[in-house]
């Protein structure tokens, strides 16, 4: 079971503080362009604490030389895979000739993936779609993947939706074209070697159960992180870990000691603290728990006392009865 890289939301401050509900999730940070890691602060780019293995770094890029470079940092830094972005449908990669529109270049995401295996030990993954604009026959796919795959990917995760490059926003590309896990489940069929992850539409363990019938894994996106509880049973019924009995007050205390070292590191306590707004998501005082620290974390002297005079504010609503949507 993973959690999907996401773009200005699987910081290396989202991935702790996950960590902290699930031991087991694969974690994912967001894309991080090779011009991004060659040339700019590549420090910050690779930081991660050890407590989020596994964690995989997804690279954007298209140059087998400069992808092959990357995962070599990468693998140096410690990561535990390095996964090629061929998915995002974004104008901006786009225009960098990566992400999904690779899927129409098979060749070359071959050659990248075999510079990168050459230079890691760690697994090299690729994330893709079903298809890209009107080339999203099944065939197309097969022909995508067994190309790949040749090169020596073993993993392929599938957004179980097609891209359209124009006309569509990244956000409409995650809602609009329609979603064909059928599709993917043909696929692992047809291709019953290769490590299989499916990805899109997948809002709940029970959706997770039924798909891991049918295929390796699967990945989950927003829903892991507007409702980041639900990974509280991931150990446990994935796993078949014992029962930690974890609680969202514990959560919140693991996570304060971790951000007293930021803030003395100089870290705002906002950029940590917007990943947070969702645990209590569905429960009573969930909304006054969001608003408290919203509007108390951004001070440039905000500290840990924020979380938890967010909690006994929240515990205060409750004790007067107020229901989950206040």
């Amino acid at each position: 079971m993973c959690v999907a890289p996401m773009m200005d939301y699987t910081d290396r401050f989202c991935r702790y503080f996950l960590r902290l509900i699930s031991k087991r999730a694969y974690l994912y940070t967001e894309m991080v362009t090779t011009g991004a890691l060659i040339h700019g602060d590549r420090q910050r780019f690779l930081a991660f604490d050890p407590l989020e293995h596994p964690v995989a770094l997804q690279l954007g890029g298209s140059d087998p030389r400069e992808l092959a470079l990357c995962a070599a940092f990468a693998g140096a830094r410690g990561f535990d895979e390095v996964n090629l972005n061929c998915g995002c449908p974004s104008d901006r990669v786009q225009s960098g000739s990566f992400g999904a529109c690779l899927m129409n270049n098979p060749e070359l995401v071959a050659s990248g993936v075999a510079a990168m295996c050459d230079a890691v030990s760690i697994p090299v993954t690729v994330k893709h779609r079903i298809g890209v604009d009107n080339r999203d026959s099944y065939q197309h796919l097969c022909d995508f993947v067994g190309t790949v795959a040749s090169s020596g990917c073993g993993t392929f995760i599938i957004h179980a939706r097609k891209a359209w490059l124009q006309g569509l926003s990244p956000r409409q590309n995650r809602e609009i074209p329609p979603l064909d896990y059928g599709m993917v489940y043909r696929l692992k069929q047809d291709f019953p070697h290769l490590e299989i992850i499916l990805n899109g539409g997948i809002d709940s363990l029970d959706s997770v159960d039924i798909h891991l019938q049918r295929v390796d894994g699967v990945m989950i996106g927003r829903q892991a992180y507007f409702n980041p509880f639900m990974l509280a049973e991931v150990d446990r019924r994935l796993y078949r870990e014992p029962d930690r009995a974890i609680d969202r007050e514990a959560i919140i205390e693991a996570f304060a000691e971790f951000v007293s070292t930021e803030l003395a590191r100089g870290t705002r306590l906002s950029h940590m603290t917007r990943h947070i707004l969702g645990l209590y998501n569905g429960q009573p005082g969930a909304r006054k728990f969001r608003r408290f620290i919203s509007e108390n974390a951004h001070s440039a002297t905000a500290g840990i006392e924020v979380l938890h005079a967010a909690l006994g504010a929240m515990q205060i609503r409750n004790k007067k009865g107020i229901d989950a949507n206040d």
